[in-house]
């Protein structure tokens, strides 16, 4: 659970102290002097520190240590105590970052309840700490589609600035992994990438959680911003910003400073800016939930992230992926994608985008066999044919069209679903359908489909 730092300059109080938390199961380390306890931090860094105020013989006080210490190990909560304490004392180590303040002579339960709630706020910031340094890692961009390298181009070229950046595009298609590749890959990618979830911040917490508090009780508490910086702020969904968080954040872009809930003080802060959101931010600003001056210093670079029905090439690769990924990391089966598997993956809707493939495979992985090929009948949606295997079953509209007239609308529906499903490549689509591609295109002309460029890809719709 990490070790407890004791410093006090009587011996028998900081043994009794360590008596008392040994007993309750903690480590200890103790300290007598302002330099056996630097000399102490230095060793390694302790999980809680019990520091006295007045340390005789000792080059620093207890408030020069705790200024040391917050600067250097900010994580670490500070639990302060003294024989000559007062409310001016208490305040003043607050100020300076002091988890507590206790008086000499203690209550054990007294001291016992704060350690214990000071133990657990060193264990929650380690947690976090790690869970940041594990967020950090950039999440794997994969696709050869046109889309796709229309896109890993754009995020290239602004990783070498750093302009703000907003990231356009569905639900997810990949917005937040777009950006932590425009982090790793800047000067910025030692420091840290945070992200603010603006759909799941209660609207009354967030400047709290933005801007950090700053209380008596707790002292200083730091917010996203402060946490980000030297790094990236990841604004996720900012649609969904409180109109009146949108005008201090604002005034953050515009000053580069803010003031903590309840702070008098300024603090500075280096960040660099993305954002991301799935709706209209134009129609946002006319209906009044959006501020028009916020939307034009984030939008600096807009960047467009395309769907899955914009990059269908990229399917089956993506699709590996999470196989391989979900294997490694939950033990479910690695098995190959069967052909007719790759072919239905391709031509399915997913309104979901890249979210909704890896749900869909993680399913099957979880529901199918434990090996062998993953079929077509096991992706979701599609009816056990049962002993009608290899029958086709007719649409309604279909069955009611003369043969003629169903051949035609068949051959149409069939050849679009080809031709998006390979990105719009007509060598690709003619190889696949067996035909030659001079052939193709005389058909395609003749059933009245065209293809059109969007993002990189082409797009195969019929003509009116």
């Amino acid at each position: 659970m990490g070790d407890i730092l004791i410093t006090d300059d009587e011996r028998d109080i900081r043994e009794l102290i360590s008596d008392i938390l040994r007993d309750e199961g903690y480590s200890t380390r103790l300290a007598g002097t302002s330099d056996e306890c630097m000399t102490a931090i230095e060793d390694e860094v302790p999980a809680l520190m019990i520091l006295d105020i007045w340390l005789k013989d000792s080059r620093m006080d207890g408030i020069d240590i705790l200024k040391t210490v917050k600067r250097e190990h900010p994580g670490v909560p500070i639990v302060i105590i003294s024989g000559h304490g007062n409310i001016e004392i208490a305040v003043a180590a607050i100020k300076q970052g002091a988890y507590d303040f206790i008086e000499k002579p203690f209550n054990i339960d007294q001291l016992l309840v704060v350690i214990k709630r000071a133990m657990e706020t060193s264990r929650l910031r380690r947690e976090n700490s790690e869970l940041k340094r594990g967020d950090a890692a950039p999440a794997e961009m994969l696709g050869d589609s046109g889309a796709f390298r229309s896109l890993r181009s754009q995020l290239d070229k602004v990783t070498r600035s750093n302009g703000r950046v907003m990231l356009t595009g569905h639900p997810g298609s990949g917005k937040e992994v777009a950006a932590r590749y425009i982090h790793a890959n800047s000067n910025r990618a030692d420091a840290p990438f945070v992200t603010v979830n603006s759909i799941t911040i209660e609207p009354e917490r967030m400047e709290e959680v933005l801007f950090g508090r700053e209380s008596p009780e707790k002292g200083i508490e730091k917010g996203l911003l402060e946490q980000a910086n030297g790094g990236v702020i990841y604004f996720d969904e900012v649609a969904d910003m409180p109109l009146g968080t949108q005008s201090k954040i604002l005034r953050v872009l515009v000053d580069q400073s803010f003031q903590r809930v309840g702070g008098a003080e300024k603090v500075q802060v280096d960040l660099r800016v993305i954002s991301s959101t799935n709706r209209d931010l134009q129609a946002a600003i006319k209906g009044g939930s959006f501020r028009q001056e916020l939307y034009h210093r984030l939008n600096v670079v807009p960047i467009h992230v395309p769907g899955l029905e914009e990059r269908r090439e990229d399917i089956p690769l993506l699709a590996d992926h999470f196989i391989g990924e979900l294997s490694r990391t939950q033990g479910l089966p690695l098995r190959p994608l069967g052909e007719d598997a790759r072919a239905l993956l391709q031509t399915m809707l997913w309104p979901g985008n890249i979210r909704q493939l890896k749900n869909v495979i993680e399913r099957v992985l979880i529901l199918g066999d434990s090996s062998g090929e993953i079929t077509a009948k096991e992706l979701p949606g599609l009816d056990d044919p049962g002993s009608d295997e290899g029958r086709v079953v007719l649409s309604g509209g279909l069955a009611t069209l003369p043969l003629r007239e169903a051949r035609e609308l068949f051959e149409r529906e069939y050849l679009l679903t080809q031709i998006n499903r390979f990105g719009g490549n007509i060598s690709r689509t003619a190889a696949f359908v067996g035909m030659e591609r001079s052939a193709l295109h005389r058909k395609l002309k003749s059933l009245g489909v065209v293809t059109s460029s969007r993002t990189g890809a082409r797009i195969a719709h019929v003509e009116d």
